[in-house]
């Protein structure tokens, strides 16, 4: 089982948890975006440098994963398609979007792009809290729990 990164729009606080927790568990973690990203020099870390272009980086990571890995993404199209490989999709705010969650939540973000696409000005979301954070490295926590004992 691999974690698989959305790199591009991944706060550094959160790759900076990924990273840890990789050197902790020995877990492999790739990293793929459409620029140069740094990690630590770790066997069980990479990064991947895809080229640059609308959903590039999303196809490579549908294309990478498998069943059981886990994807952080807080992109919801790219949640439903890696859940749809039997893969787990968890956003940096430490949302886990699973199978019983994903359509909901595709139907409010395609509400939400329909409403921009009228000119409603929705603002963008919140600053990354400490709340978030906490969500996101205890959801973390439990996969790679679940992951150990299988």
């Amino acid at each position: 089982m691999n974690i698989w990164v959305d790199a591009d729009a991944c706060p550094v606080v959160i790759k900076d948890i990924l990273f840890r927790a990789a050197e902790r568990t020995g877990v492999e973690l790739t990293l793929i975006a459409n620029q140069p990203i740094s990690t630590p020099a770790a066997k069980n870390i990479k990064a991947f440098q895809v080229s640059s272009g609308f959903d590039v980086a999303d196809n490579e990571i549908v294309k990478r994963c498998s069943a059981n890995d886990l994807v952080i993404t807080s992109d919801i199209p790219l949640a439903a398609e890696v859940i749809e490989k039997g893969a787990l999709a968890l956003s940096p705010r430490g949302e886990m979007h699973t199978k019983e969650n994903i359509r909901g939540r595709l139907n409010i973000r395609d509400f939400m792009d329909t409403m921009r696409a009228s000119g409603v000005q929705t603002g963008g979301p919140p600053p990354l809290s400490q709340t978030d954070r906490k969500n996101f490295a205890n959801n973390l926590d439990k996969w790679l729990t679940q992951r150990k004992s299988q």
